[in-house]
């Protein structure tokens, strides 16, 4: 006895979407026995777009077209059919073994020329767009209802660029042309479940350099910052340039680092950012150029499970001008990334790094995923990933999460 003829037939509906429509569609299915070979739906203002292709038998494909069609007109939603041949088939599966890619473009808003700049490139590096999600809420149509709005969208991609690091670059310069953050992170298991991050502190997670806070309460604020500006630049060494800073702090009276404490400008989204990752289970630590007083205020703030930055000596409640210790430069905060790593027993690969000065680059470049935040010339020169158009609480965006789940009590 012959085996039966299979046939394959890609459906595609669209139409207004209500409930019901795909549960009395695949009920139809489900009759017949179709084997259900793939599936994908989505919803774009209350519009469905649903793609089902089925393997069947010739002898019933007829029939189960016929009462889709009906089924398709008593539900008020368009539908055709499509047939697939098995080599075509055979062809699209093989493709399916090539590299995968998540690409997110984030910013206050999206436009179609930020889009177009991003899939052109995409194009021309010969990969292909699988699927593309919002992970952000529905954008209000008046901007000035929200100044601090977002907008997030995730592509996912398939195929395998000829220069990684030529395409991240391009995609960087292109999110400086037309003022919006991207990242590009291979979809691998590591990608899903990262588990350590590591924040610079100063201009990361607050919007100043304390030293420089110090430096204005001891009345020796521009020397101060001028050196800061150099060392954050990458024009003199970090240890440098710290010895030359913590010097000048001399005689300051140490009950001004309270007040200066309490007073900090913290970065924009840190506490959204801080709830939705102890949620989710991720450890985070603070690794600073900057000083402990200020990490642990920070610590106990908003719950970071880890601090290391620079401790100073402190003689008969004034700044002695020296700090204890060594200092946490660019080449500390890697070494204390891959050991917290060890500590928390997780892959290199499972680690994420935010920072914004050239002393952040070590780690940046040490993490599974490094990211630039808000960051100085040099260092969004060398990064791979950005973050400069909206506050820290983009990086949830660049590690997966939707607002559906941020929002989440």
């Amino acid at each position: 006895m012959e085996n039966p003829t299979p046939e394959l037939i890609l459906i595609n509906i669209s139409g207004q979407d209500h409930p019901g429509v795909t549960s009395a569609l695949s009920e139809i299915l489900a009759r017949y026995d179709a084997g259900i070979l793939d599936i994908g739906q989505a919803d774009i203002h209350h519009t469905l777009s649903l793609g089902i292709l089925i393997k069947t038998e010739a002898a019933v494909s007829g029939n189960i077209m016929k009462e889709l069609l009906f089924k398709a007109s008593e539900l008020n939603v368009n539908i055709r059919f499509t047939p697939v041949g098995m080599t075509e088939y055979e062809e699209w599966v093989g493709r399916q073994g090539k590299n995968r890619w998540i690409i997110t473009l984030l910013g206050r808003r999206l436009t179609a020329r930020q889009i177009a700049s991003v899939t052109a490139e995409i194009s021309a590096q010969g990969m292909n767009i699988d699927a593309i999600q919002r992970l952000t809420g529905r954008m209000p149509l008046a901007e000035e209802a929200q100044p601090k709005s977002k907008s997030c969208v995730e592509l996912s991609v398939r195929g395998t660029p000829g220069d990684v690091h030529a395409m991240q670059a391009r995609f960087m310069q292109l999110a400086q042309e037309y003022e919006f953050d991207i990242s590009m992170q291979e979809d691998t298991l590591y990608r899903r479940c990262r588990r350590l991050i590591c924040f610079d502190m100063d201009s990361t997670l607050i919007e100043t350099e304390v030293i420089d806070e110090l430096a204005m309460r001891a009345g020796v604020g521009d020397k101060v910052k001028e050196i800061t500006e150099r060392a954050m630049r990458g024009e003199i060494d970090f240890c440098e340039s710290f010895r030359e800073r913590v010097a000048l702090l001399k005689g300051l009276d140490a009950s001004v680092m309270d007040d200066i404490a309490r007073n900090l400008p913290v970065t924009e989204g840190v506490g959204r950012m801080m709830q939705v990752l102890k949620r989710a289970g991720y450890k985070t630590a603070i690794l600073s150029g900057g000083f402990t007083y200020f990490g642990n205020y920070l610590k106990q703030k908003f719950g970071f499970d880890y601090v290391y930055a620079n401790e100073l000596e402190i003689v008969d409640g004034k700044l002695t001008g020296r700090y204890l210790g060594d200092i946490v430069d660019g080449r500390r905060k890697a070494e204390l990334l891959r050991l917290l790593a060890q500590v928390e027993n997780v892959n290199i690969a499972q680690t994420i790094a935010v920072g914004d000065g050239a002393n952040d680059l070590p780690m940046l470049s040490t993490a599974g995923l490094g990211i630039a935040f808000h960051a100085k010339p040099k260092v969004k020169a060398n990064a791979e990933q950005s973050i400069s158009t909206i506050g820290l609480d983009g990086v949830l965006y660049f590690l997966g999460f939707k607002d559906s789940f941020i929002t989440e009590s």
